[in-house]
């Protein structure tokens, strides 16, 4: 009798934490939350003044504009493309007066207006006069922050993206 109620006992406590645990496994988030923009830019400003190197995405080497883009994004568990022109149709392009800290400003080439040529976060909101922060290949030579408002920059404006809302 006394091995019965033991037996019972231990399926009983067996049988109750498992109950538990899988309790707990279903409180559980099934899907990863949405990236804040602020720590997205907070982690983007880390990198100030990380040379700019060509085709690099390297941070202890440096970043070119897109590398510094795609490597910011991928740390929240993002991956967009490594190319500049791969932004030509990604996310939802927003007029300037929704422009939010952490959508990607898009530009055409210095030179060439036909091909996209430089990309950048916003840092600060402020529609056409918002900052960003980019990987630059120009008097910077680094990750540095910029005014839209600059004639080079107002000049090869194309669009501001949105990649973070669903």
């Amino acid at each position: 009798m006394r091995s019965h109620f033991f037996i019972f006992l231990s399926a009983f406590i067996l049988f109750s934490s498992f109950n538990f645990k899988k309790k707990e496994k279903e409180n559980l988030p099934q899907t990863p939350t949405e990236i804040n923009r602020d720590s997205l830019i907070v982690y983007a400003k880390k990198y100030l003044g990380t040379p700019y190197v060509y085709a690099s995405s390297n941070p202890q080497k440096g970043f070119d504009c897109s590398g510094f883009v795609s490597y910011v994004f991928k740390n929240f568990g993002m991956t967009l493309p490594r190319s500049s022109s791969g932004y030509k149709n990604i996310g939802k392009t927003l007029k300037p007066e929704e422009f939010k800290v952490g959508d990607i400003l898009v530009f055409y080439g210095y030179k060439d207006k036909t091909i996209i040529g430089h990309l950048g976060i916003i840092c600060e909101a402020n529609g056409m006069q918002s900052k960003f922060i980019h990987a630059s290949s120009g008097k910077a030579q680094q990750v540095t922050i910029t005014s839209l408002d600059t004639e080079h920059y107002t000049k090869r404006f194309y669009k501001c993206v949105d990649v973070l809302s669903k």
